[in-house]
């Protein structure tokens, strides 16, 4: 049945219930609140998501997103490029951001190797990340991907393909409780974390 007075309300409330953790009451209340308000507001905010949909890029160096073909981490000159920070993906970069204890760059796998998901090798981007190191482009690389089966499992792939490069391997210290994602671990936990990282050969 129907509960809807207006077609276009419907509508609203079907698309903006799509998006993760929105449900259909939560999806109600943010058209009506939209609808309050300015029109301006609303316009404002179509314009916003279709030019981020648009326009976004992917840095060609660590697969962060950007306004330009570098984002703005690779691009300044005062980060330190020998250390490579590998996480899953832009929300761990943005929570070891905050935390303000890591001063090198990133690469972002976008996903993790999860069998059951579907998820190989294969749909990640460790092949990029080997070429980076085997550029001479880094001098440590920090694996920072949640302590979870599937975070163990994509350490170890990434370890194999890189042991035998001329590099240091670490891994952040294990301040994050297994089974935890990074992104909702706290920022002085995290930083620790990053500060206090030990060879990943001594977690096999």
């Amino acid at each position: 049945m129907n509960t809807y007075s207006s077609k276009l309300v419907e509508n609203a409330v079907s698309e903006l219930s799509r998006l993760p953790g929105i449900g259909k009451k939560t999806a109600l209340r943010l058209a009506l609140h939209l609808l309050k308000k300015d029109k301006a507001i609303a316009e404002n905010l179509g314009t916003a998501i279709i030019e981020m949909r648009e326009n976004i890029q992917f840095c060609k160096e660590c697969h962060n997103i950007s306004d330009s073909e570098v984002c703005e981490i690779c691009g300044n000159q005062k980060r330190d490029k020998d250390t490579i920070c590998v996480v899953e993906d832009v929300r761990d970069v943005m929570a070891i951001e905050n935390t303000g204890q890591y001063n090198g760059v990133y690469h972002i796998l976008g996903g993790i190797i999860s069998p059951m998901e579907g998820i190989g090798p294969n749909d990640i981007t460790v092949d990029s990340l080997v070429n980076r190191v085997s550029a001479g482009n880094a001098k440590e690389v920090v694996m920072a991907l949640s302590t979870t089966i599937e975070g163990d499992t994509t350490n170890f792939y990434i370890y194999k393909k890189l042991k035998d490069k001329e590099i240091k391997i670490t891994t952040i210290a294990r301040g994050i409780s297994v089974g935890d994602e990074l992104e909702y671990a706290d920022e002085i936990t995290l930083g620790r974390s990053i500060i206090n990282r030990t060879p990943f050969e001594s977690t096999l």
